[in-house]
């Protein structure tokens, strides 16, 4: 009862975990950060607002203006005064006009107080009044582009994660999701544990024993088989995940930053596995889906029930070839230890390479700053599924084990009557 009570909780609480880790990756997703608009717009934004508040002219900044203010006001006089020139010179009137304004008008005497005019300028530019006219002006103008600059993204997924754990933002949601997702790794690594020492100590005081299998035992190592076939194949076996823990770099003297930007998650049973291969168009992946879930669960169910037909010869199932074969000969057919080795050698393969590129996306630029994190782990499905596999392989030995009385019926059996003397 321990045992199903325990499996039912690591499957249940697994499952809701497998879910949040999804939605917790989906609020994480760079989509929605990095390659967001609207987050850039954000982040720059609150850069420029804060440049325009303390928007103020330097000894430096002054001068330069002051000299860009002179030539402009000394071009400026100088296109007025060919302007005059030039529409005088069309008419007799105009002709006295611009002999009264060469005797008592010089421009060059004007550009003498160009200087005046451009302090008079700067001047009224420093008064708080002028300035908060420009800071003004300047931030509805930026308001203005930003309303034209909008992320097209879906975000149906994020308003369905933030109803579903009733929060008001995505940073909320994030914190809820963490410290769940936290809680229940916890337990069902502890469950996980328990439940493998729980079937391992049976197995282990049967084989000690050295003494053939009383119903009551075989029924128990069958039942404890089972549970742990049932869980392994059903709960996350892999988690692979990688993501940019920290992205900052400098921009007009103010940091630009984005954290925990999921690049790539995944969290697969053997079913989750086997069921997106059965559903792709590719004959082969089809193919492969059905070699997974014959060598991970149709063998390895077989050779369950076969172990309880074998022991009790259920209609003379000892004589029954398929029977035998499953109960006793299977275990290097099933391929169960096959597809342990294979999934510790994808975890490893895949492993190495996500932290190769994420090590190569490091190096990439100098003036990024970037924390990348390798978050690929075996979970409690592995570990499950590895339990069965080796504990099933003493089962073989334990129902071939006969008492003394039975023993001596099979050597009879087995002795061949002498031929009569003639």
């Amino acid at each position: 009862m321990a045992g199903v009570f325990l499996c039912r909780q690591i499957i249940d609480n697994s499952l809701y975990n497998q879910k949040n880790c999804y939605d917790y990756a989906e609020l994480n997703q760079i989509q929605h950060g990095m390659l967001n608009v609207d987050e850039w717009k954000r982040q720059i934004s609150v850069i420029i607002y804060e440049k325009i508040n303390t928007l103020d002219l330097s000894k430096t900044d002054e001068n330069a203006l002051r000299n860009t203010l002179e030539v402009e006001l000394n071009t400026l006089i100088d296109k007025v005064d060919g302007e005059v020139r030039d529409t005088n010179s069309r008419s007799i009137i105009g002709w006295v006009k611009q002999s009264f304004i060469n005797v008592f008008v010089s421009a060059d005497d004007i550009k003498k107080d160009v200087p005046k005019y451009a302090d008079v300028i700067i001047r009224e530019m420093e008064a708080s009044r002028t300035k908060d006219q420009i800071r003004g002006m300047l931030k509805r103008q930026i308001e203005s582009y930003s309303k034209k600059i909008f992320s097209t993204q879906d975000t149906s997924h994020i308003k369905r994660i933030l109803i579903e754990t009733g929060s008001s933002d995505v940073t909320t949601a994030r914190e809820k999701l963490g410290k769940e997702i936290s809680s229940k790794s916890a337990q069902i690594g502890a469950d996980t544990a328990a439940l493998i020492i729980l079937c391992i100590i049976p197995f282990a005081l049967i084989g000690i024993r050295r003494r053939p299998l009383t119903s009551t035992h075989n029924a128990l190592l069958v039942s404890l088989l089972l549970i742990l076939l049932t869980a392994g194949v059903t709960t996350p076996m892999i988690n692979l995940e990688a993501k940019i823990t920290k992205l900052s770099f400098m921009l007009m003297g103010h940091s630009i930053h984005f954290e925990n930007q999921e690049l790539y998650f995944q969290s697969k049973s053997i079913l989750d596995v086997f069921w997106v291969l059965i559903k792709h168009e590719d004959i082969v992946m089809k193919f492969v889906g059905a070699l997974v879930v014959t060598f991970s669960i149709i063998f390895p169910f077989a050779k369950i029930l076969s172990s309880l037909g074998y022991y009790y010869n259920y209609r003379g199932a000892r004589q029954n070839r398929l029977v035998t074969f499953f109960a006793l000969k299977s275990g290097k057919w099933s391929m169960a230890d096959v597809l342990v080795i294979a999934i510790f050698m994808a975890y490893v393969g895949s492993n190495g390479i996500i932290s190769n590129a994420l090590g190569m996306f490091r190096s990439a630029s100098s003036t990024l700053n970037v924390l990348t994190t390798n978050g690929t782990s075996l979970q409690p499905g592995y570990y499950l599924f590895l339990a069965y596999t080796l504990l099933a392989m003493f089962m073989p030995a334990f129902l071939q084990r006969r008492s003394k009385p039975e023993e001596m019926v099979d050597s009879l059996l087995q002795k061949k009557p002498e031929p009569a003397a003639h």
